[in-house]
């Protein structure tokens, strides 16, 4: 009888993508096993682009909801599912408690938020050891630490070309000449979005080579990206808020280069296998680096970064400000 294994997703959509390689490796591990994810709307259209998924279930609780009662209650209705294992990705004890509510027998996941009573299957992170955010995922598909190799598998989303057709249609966007796509937002913070003076002038230079410039992300990307079209001479299409994840995810795909800040759309871009830029100010790519041979890395490497920051500590965001436009168009030229 084939393994049945339940998810409890994280809620960045970064993160989120980091996951499918645990997931590749779980089928290899436990060929024939059935994987469902519970995870937020917000995130579903991610693991729809992952073969290793069979279903997506709704994770309703937001971020920062305790409602204990309502998550009692939906953990039991996922135990009745029949799995034989539950992997708690989120550190918290909250997802923890919606593992236990399911009376899954074998619960997964990591310390976190001092779990012990509630996981039963309970890994101490060695940090060190894993640096990598990718490999603390993988790691948990293994009886323990020890016996993962220490090497994880890239993500890599399936993207249906009746899908890629509609969003390309329902948006007005065409594909007679190349595509540069910029993901001009981070959610975390200013410390992470590279200037839009630096976004523009690399628009008018990719425009002057004959490209089309895209440009993706939320409705709280809008008005930076409208400052990078305006900036640019309006050379851009602004996409920011208008497409769902969905379409960002396929319309991406569509793309020969992309130049993005360290954030859930770099590792969407890295996914579905474009070439990249990713511009690294107050984080690092130490941790949670794009996961694609054909992306380079951005940063200056001052003495005060990284600071981890989600606004410059010091005022002048020097990591970026100082960050010119001519370094990303040598790299990405690479």
């Amino acid at each position: 009888m084939s393994k049945r294994i339940l998810i409890i997703s994280p809620s960045w959509i970064g993160d989120c993508v980091m996951t499918q390689p645990m997931l590749r490796r779980l089928h290899e591990l436990h060929p024939n096993c059935t994987i469902d994810v519970f995870a937020p709307k917000w995130s579903q259209a991610v693991y729809q682009r992952m073969p290793e998924v069979q279903h997506i279930l709704d994770n309703p609780f937001g971020h920062g909801a305790l409602q204990l009662r309502e998550r009692w209650r939906v953990g039991r209705e996922l135990g009745k599912r029949g799995y034989d294992q539950v992997i708690v990705l989120p550190g918290s004890i909250k997802s923890a408690i919606i593992a236990v509510a399911t009376g899954i027998k074998q619960r997964t996941g990591y310390v976190g938020e001092s779990r012990y009573l509630l996981l039963n299957d309970i890994r101490k992170l060695d940090k060190t050891a894993l640096p990598l955010m990718v490999d603390r995922y993988t790691a948990l598909a293994h009886e323990n630490q020890a016996a993962f190799n220490g090497k994880s598998s890239r993500p890599h989303f399936t993207i249906q070309a009746a899908d890629q057709a509609a969003a390309l249609a329902k948006h007005d966007l065409q594909q007679d000449k190349p595509i540069v796509a910029f993901c001009t937002g981070a959610e975390y913070g200013s410390a992470k979005r590279w200037l839009p003076e630096h976004f523009a002038t690399t628009a008018q230079y990719y425009a002057q080579q004959g490209y089309q410039i895209w440009l993706f992300g939320s409705q709280k990307d809008f008005e930076i990206a409208e400052q990078v079209n305006q900036l640019s001479g309006c050379l851009c299409v602004n996409l920011c808020g208008k497409t769902s994840l969905a379409e960002a995810i396929d319309l991406l795909a569509c793309a020969e280069l992309v130049v993005c800040n360290d954030s859930g759309l770099m590792h969407v871009a890295a996914a579905v296998g474009c070439k990249l830029v990713a511009v690294y100010g107050s984080s690092s790519p130490d941790h949670t680096p794009p996961l694609s041979d054909k992306a380079k890395i951005a940063t200056l490497n001052l003495d005060c970064s990284p600071c981890f920051k989600r606004e410059c500590p010091m005022g002048h965001t020097d990591c970026l400000r100082q960050l010119q436009p001519e370094k990303v168009i040598v790299l990405a030229g690479e």
